[in-house]
């Protein structure tokens, strides 16, 4: 080969080396995360221009690196470290336990908590202070006791308020604006590890994952892949601004640890739960009256349907909102307010805005054509006021009461019944029911008020019978003799 050609040859690969270069910069510059990192680690592996070495730093201002600093450091301070210590009776299941009072150990399980307020007001899950018997706020090192101003499980949302004035309150956003694929930072105390921060991004929203066991839930979570693990429940999921967007709920894993997925209550539903908890001692729910599903291939199948958006009527409350709003079993809600419905979740989370009071338009599709409805939503007891909660506090049974509304009633197909709120270290403990529990009848006599209940506890001597539902909606009775 002679000399000439050996030049043009070596000029004619040193152009070709240097066009591939600069399509591999317009590749390089367009990559971001992991694809980012592998896309280099592959230039360099081939060793074919040292320059993309230097490149890295300038595609690196594309990561969000810095802004998760300034959002660290903003919303760490405004986490708290949450101990829930709690007694717990326990028998052996010898036939000796009869004879003797039950035995007792304490339970400490932990947890995080948000401050919303300068004064003291914390917001965590219902879960994390769930029979507590004493709770303990830890904030830079500095206890403090806590005390519950009230719970939601319909969102696994509860308040707490520490004596303590000029906390750092953590800044809110608004998770109507918050977008699939926008990173986040989720902030917590996982396995007692204060101050955790794990970075991640939006991967869904309106999420429900039926894990609500509440009578009337409402779910309707920001999915996320930053890690969440035990520990995180309670605490704050963050965007690059610091501002909260959500609350730090569960976790989609087969071992109790982070795999991939954690959920959050969007902070729109937190205000409000929020809001209503130190207002007014409970949170003022919408109810709508009826029960709704959402559409599979299978009910599309059976309806004869093409379009899977919407949810359809399964059960119509006599008396309610849905019932006076003439809505019927089978119907189809496909609008709100004139925005397309696509499932139950975004539906449970446009209720969970609500008031009782407030007004929603419905359009429904009913058979072959299409009909609008107004609802007019009620609060618990079937009416438009507002409530306060009312618990009896029995000082003589050491045991805190409250009747159940009439929407639970109603969902269990019971004339009255009294819920046990909190059990002290009295004479109501010795009986073994549990909180939570709703007695409906003593001798198989219903019982109408707390205070009822309260007499006839006192003074009843005998053969006793007390009957009730379980939390998780079985009728079981305990049977004494007084």
């Amino acid at each position: 080969m002679s000399r000439y050609i050996k030049i043009g040859l070596i000029a004619f690969l040193s152009a070709g080396m240097g066009v591939w270069i600069t399509f591999q910069y317009i590749q390089f510059t367009e990559l971001q995360g992991s694809q980012l990192d592998l896309k280099i680690s592959k230039i360099d592996k081939d060793n074919t221009h040292s320059q993309f070495i230097n490149e890295k730093q300038v595609v690196s201002r594309l990561l969000p690196a810095e802004d998760f600093v300034d959002a660290s450091e903003q919303s760490t301070n405004s986490v708290v470290f949450i101990k829930n210590l709690s007694v717990i009776n326990y028998r052996t299941g010898h036939w000796m336990d009869w004879f003797f009072e039950p035995r007792t150990s304490q339970r400490i399980s932990t947890g995080s908590g948000v401050i919303l307020s300068e004064d003291g007001y914390i917001v965590t899950n219902n879960h994390v202070i769930e029979d507590a018997d004493e709770i303990e706020v830890v904030h830079k090192k500095r206890s403090y006791k806590g005390i519950v101003i009230g719970a939601d499980p319909s969102t696994d949302l509860a308040v707490i308020k520490v004596d303590v004035n000029g906390l750092p309150a953590i800044a809110l956003g608004n998770s109507a604006n918050v977008r699939v694929g926008e990173w986040v930072l989720a902030v917590g105390n996982p396995f007692n590890l204060t101050s955790t921060v794990t970075a991640g991004i939006v991967s869904a929203k309106g999420r429900n994952i039926n894990i609500l066991k509440d009578k009337f839930p409402i779910e309707s979570f920001i999915q996320t892949d930053a890690a969440i693990n035990p520990g995180n429940s309670g605490g704050a999921l963050v965007n690059r601004n610091g501002e909260l967007i959500g609350i730090n709920t569960a976790i989609l894993s087969m071992t109790g640890s982070y795999a991939g997925y954690g959920f959050a209550v969007p902070i729109d539903i937190v205000k409000k739960v929020f809001n209503d908890i130190v207002q007014y001692g409970e949170v003022q729910k919408a109810f709508f009256g009826a029960e709704f599903a959402d559409i599979d291939n299978e009910i599309a199948e059976e309806l004869n349907i093409n379009d899977l958006n919407g949810v359809i009527i399964t059960h119509v409350q006599k008396g309610w909102a849905a019932d006076e709003a003439n809505i019927e079993k089978g119907d189809i809600i496909i609008e709100i307010n004139g925005e397309p419905l696509l499932d139950k979740a975004q539906l449970e989370e446009t209720i969970g805005y609500k008031y009782p009071g407030d007004l929603i338009q419905l359009t429904l599709k009913r058979g072959n054509k299409n009909v609008t409805k107004t609802l007019e939503f009620t609060n618990r007891e079937g009416t438009k006021e507002v409530l306060k909660r009312m618990a009896y506090e029995s000082q003589s049974l050491k045991a805190t009461f409250e009747s159940i509304s009439k929407a639970e009633r109603d969902l269990l197909g019971v004339e009255s019944g009294i819920r046990v709120v909190s059990v002290g270290s009295g004479f109501f403990r010795k009986l073994d029911i549990p909180e939570g529990f709703i007695i409906t009848e003593i001798n198989h006599s219903n019982i109408e008020t707390p205070q009822e209940l309260e007499e006839i506890l006192e003074r009843i001597r005998g053969k006793v019978i007390v009957s009730g539902i379980t939390t998780s909606g079985r009728k079981v009775y305990y049977p004494y003799l007084f």
